[in-house]
């Protein structure tokens, strides 16, 4: 077996490329051959990814949410795909604290050498693809309009100041989610395929292999006089969605839908994000794609 193992040079401070000998050292322990490539700008990986399908019998890279989404973008619409093996070293990584893949170095590498295959659905949006989170309102542009070297220096503190800089009037906007028949007022949108999102446990009952998504919308206090006052609302109905996830917090300005597709409607100029990334624009048919991606993750993980 080969592989190509891709990397962001850039991605958590620059740690992986320091242990670049340590990685190939460890990944020629499982495989026949070992090709090393680091990205050079701004969708190099989803670029490279997608050129090592058919050439590769893995595909092994490291980087954040956001490189995740990038390999996935490359490869999704193929066939017959590589494994994939994951070394953490973002911000964030909600997809390895999901899939249980530690953020250490020497440890994800022992998963990828004594780990199981596994195969996870992701989320077909547009023509585009999402591993774990597709969103739209408030603090979503926080991810991706927050400087590296912010992120770099202050971890994800950096995603909350950036957010409270650039986010803060936390409009209501139009969302017409049509396959549902449900038209509202919306704060925050959120389609999830996994258990984290943003750090937090936020669906903690999810699974990568169950064929549905879950999708949670903050809504308009309807009964709240005011607009300040309704504002208010939602924005603590956020905060203890996200410290207690969605299936312990009961309020009217939640809903909760779960299905395999779905079809909202929203204004053009509503920017959704994807793992963390910047997407489209306007409306959108979200749908399940059923066990495509062919994961390493840990051999004692019982629930994916």
């Amino acid at each position: 077996m080969n592989c190509i193992f891709i990397y962001n040079p850039v991605s958590g401070r620059g740690k992986i490329h320091k242990k670049l000998h340590l990685i190939t050292k460890n990944l020629a322990e499982k495989y026949d051959d070992v090709t090393v490539y680091a990205t050079q700008y701004s969708g190099d990986m989803k670029r490279a990814a997608r050129e090592a399908v058919g050439k590769y019998d893995a595909i092994v890279f490291s980087g954040g949410d956001g490189s995740f989404n990038e390999v996935l973008q490359g490869i999704a619409d193929l066939d017959n795909l590589p494994e994939l093996g994951y070394i953490p070293s973002g911000t964030v990584n909600d997809i390895a604290h999901t899939l249980q893949i530690p953020c250490n170095i020497k440890k994800a590498l022992k998963v990828i050498k004594t780990g199981k295959n596994e195969m996870l659905d992701c989320m077909k949006v547009n023509d585009h693809y999402a591993m774990y989170v597709v969103a739209a309102g408030a603090f979503t542009s926080a991810t991706y309009n927050t400087p590296q070297i912010d992120k770099n220096s202050v971890g994800k503190l950096a995603y909350y100041v950036e957010g409270i800089k650039h986010n803060f009037n936390f409009d209501f906007f139009d969302i017409d989610c049509k396959s549902e028949k449900q038209r509202m007022q919306g704060m925050l949108i959120l389609f999830i395929n996994s258990r984290y999102v943003s750090g937090f446990k936020v669906n903690e009952l999810a699974s990568l292999q169950d064929g549905k998504i879950e999708v949670t919308v903050i809504k308009e206090e309807k009964k709240a006089k005011g607009g300040p006052l309704k504002k208010f609302i939602s924005l603590l109905v956020m905060a203890v969605l996200f410290l207690f996830g969605r299936r312990r917090v009961k309020n009217e300005s939640l809903l909760h839908l779960e299905g395999t597709s779905f079809d909202v409607d929203v204004a053009d100029d509503v920017v959704w994000n994807f793992d963390g990334e910047k997407g489209c624009n306007g409306k959108i048919h979200v749908e399940v794609v059923p066990k495509k991606i062919n994961m390493i993750v840990p051999q004692n993980l019982k629930r994916i």
